[in-house]
């Protein structure tokens, strides 16, 4: 550092009580992550102001539409609730692809006498078969792609259709939360992981026309875009093996390079099941994890990340070195500024709380009882971003579901009998 003038120095030390060049010694060592922390906190900033920027899509545009539902060894209870909330939103047909062996599930809908409901029992090798056999069943100008367990709030089909008045537009995201979310803490956890999602990430995204994932749990799409991709979507293989799920990223690149947009719909609101239980917390994450691996990959491998926005680049690219930023950040605090003693213990955990607090602030404006929770989620995103992406990194051609069995009705955590005991062991 060169010489400073001497009347400088005066004046600092008169104001200080040391030279600057001492104190320059002493901050210096912090400047990497001060570089390395107005960046992320820059991006997060210009993604937050674009998202709260960004409206819902108003229109009125209306179009026929068809729901198809895949739904493999569904709790009965849970299907049939939510059938009731897709039905009276009074669609032109739904079609539930049963698998062969849910028979109870077939003969309840059965039950019901309407025409407009067409369940079907089909030999399921995955979530992407049973959702090719309702594509191609579908008749009606809009597909709504819906997970067995997702409730549609009032409104909902009427407003994903909004957007589709761009004939740009092929696909639509709905803005989803989590169903009976004060069940479980790992419930609440997630509903605040899904608000900042959709809140504060994918609505600057949708703006640019290229959210990089439309959620499967309501996803809806242009047919005559999605068509000609049934086949791909179906046979997808990664370093040779076929994929199983992350059918929701799949459809929506291969609609992003099929040179249509991808849009958020903020006024379309959707509840979805989620885990209880922390296992199957963790599990759900390592599934998730996976497909995002292998979807933006693949996505770089053959160009077409390079010719969306520059706010879906950045956030694509972010996902995917969560582990390394994570990991450079942790490793820096702990063995190059972490002072061993209960002040310096304590204000490193402050400083770690105090920054996802930030970062949650569109969720805590909504809960605000949540901030009770905030160590734990705290210690959930560090978990999440560097063991379990390590080894969702490792394993990422390792196929399956995770959290779906051929022998138990629901998802692990996710039955009917998990909403009324509030289940939150392990």
């Amino acid at each position: 550092m060169p010489p400073l003038p001497l009347d400088f120095n005066d004046a600092f030390r008169s104001l200080t009580g040391g030279s600057f060049s001492e104190f320059y010694a002493e901050i210096s060592p912090y400047f990497p992550l001060a570089v390395a922390g107005m960046i992320v906190w820059g991006l997060w900033l210009y993604r937050f102001i674009l998202s709260h920027r960004a409206g819902p899509i108003v229109t009125d545009f209306r179009a026929s539409t068809s729901v198809v539902v895949p739904s493999f060894h569904e709790d009965p209870d849970i299907l049939m609730s939510a059938l009731e909330s897709w039905r009276a939103q009074k669609p032109d047909e739904i079609i539930v692809v049963l698998d062969v062996e849910d028979l109870d599930a077939y003969h309840r809908i059965t039950a019901l006498g309407d025409e407009t409901i067409r369940p079907v029992l089909f030999h399921h090798v995955g979530k992407r078969s049973a959702l090719g056999v309702g594509m191609r069943m579908a008749r009606f100008e809009i597909l709504v792609l819906t997970d067995s367990d997702t409730w549609w709030q009032p409104g909902l089909l009427e407003n994903v259709q909004m957007p589709f008045e761009d004939p740009t537009v092929g696909a639509v995201g709905t803005h989803q939360t989590v169903y009976q979310r004060d069940t479980s803490v790992w419930r609440r956890i997630a509903d605040w992981l899904v608000n900042v999602r959709y809140l504060d990430y994918v609505p600057a995204m949708g703006r640019a026309g290229a959210v990089p994932c439309i959620s499967g749990r309501t996803a809806v799409y242009r047919r005559s875009a999605v068509m000609g991709l049934i086949e791909h979507l179906e046979n997808e293989y990664f370093m040779g093996k076929r994929c199983i799920s992350g059918d929701d990223g799949r459809l929506t690149w291969l609609v992003l390079a099929s040179g249509y947009k991808t849009v958020h719909q903020s006024s379309a609101r959707a509840l979805s099941m989620f885990p209880a239980s922390f296992r199957a917390f963790m599990k759900q994450r390592i599934r998730w994890s996976r497909n995002s691996y292998r979807c933006y990959l693949t996505a770089i491998a053959k160009g077409w990340l390079w010719r969306v926005p520059f706010v879906t680049k950045v956030t694509v690219l972010q996902i995917i070195l969560t582990p390394l930023t994570m990991g450079l950040t942790m490793f820096y605090l702990i063995f190059n500024r972490l002072d061993p003693t209960p002040f310096g213990v304590a204000a490193a955990a402050c400083w770690l709380l105090l920054g996802r607090g930030i970062r949650g602030i569109s969720h805590l404006r909504r809960h605000p009882k949540d901030i009770l929770i905030l160590p734990v989620l705290a210690v959930t995103v560090i978990l999440v971003a560097l063991p379990i992406k390590l080894y969702a990194f490792a394993t990422m051609n390792k196929q399956g579901w995770l959290t779906r069995h051929a022998d138990q009705l629901g998802g692990d955590g996710q039955d009917a009998a998990s909403l009324t005991t509030g289940e939150v062991a392990a």
